[in-house]
């Protein structure tokens, strides 16, 4: 199993690829269809269920320039993979090239500890959090914009516009009172 490398391949000319990494693999097909429709930019769509990626093909796998990680609130083990699976990413992608996106948060049986955790992991890689509604077309259609948007900028296709300058614009904060007590 190998570690994730951010700058170990060249970037290919108009084209950006995406690996999309979630454990129950509901929504991650339906996202993987949208972004490829995408006309103005190649992008190609990689897909795991977790990380490490396997060694095997690893010479033939193209630069990575986004990695988004898929949470789904309901699933107490679609956070703990993603916990685990952020272990295998080299530092080099923290600076921007990271992105959590969860589902599911709506649900009223989801734990607000669990979306608190979520906020913080966000908060304390310094990486952009997006909420995703995966039930509707027009949910679906609002994630893709999203990413496309973040994936142009960290691929290089957008001008005078860095990752690094985008997660700072982009990262989540975690509010002081956090911690503290809710009275609902």
């Amino acid at each position: 199993m190998s570690s994730l490398k951010p700058f170990s391949k060249l970037p290919e000319l108009n084209s950006a690829n995406i690996l999309l990494v979630e454990f129950e693999e509901q929504f991650q097909q339906s996202l993987a269809d949208a972004l490829v429709e995408e006309s103005a930019v190649t992008v190609n769509v990689r897909l795991a269920k977790s990380l490490p990626l396997p060694k095997e093909n690893e010479e033939s796998r193209p630069r990575i320039d986004l990695v988004v990680f898929i949470v789904n609130m309901t699933s107490e083990l679609s956070f703990q993979s993603t916990e685990a699976s952020l272990k295998h990413l080299d530092p080099g992608f923290f600076l921007g090239k990271v992105c959590l996106m969860v589902t599911n948060a709506r649900n009223a049986s989801v734990p607000t500890e669990r979306l608190d955790s979520v906020r913080k992991l966000a908060a304390s890689l310094h990486c952009p959090l997006l909420f995703a509604d995966d039930q509707t077309p027009a949910g679906v259609t609002n994630a893709t914009e999203r990413l496309l948007t973040i994936l142009k900028v960290t691929a290089g296709v957008v001008p005078m516009a860095t990752a690094l300058y985008l997660s700072n614009l982009t990262r989540c904060t975690v509010p002081p009172d956090i911690d503290q007590p809710s009275f609902d």
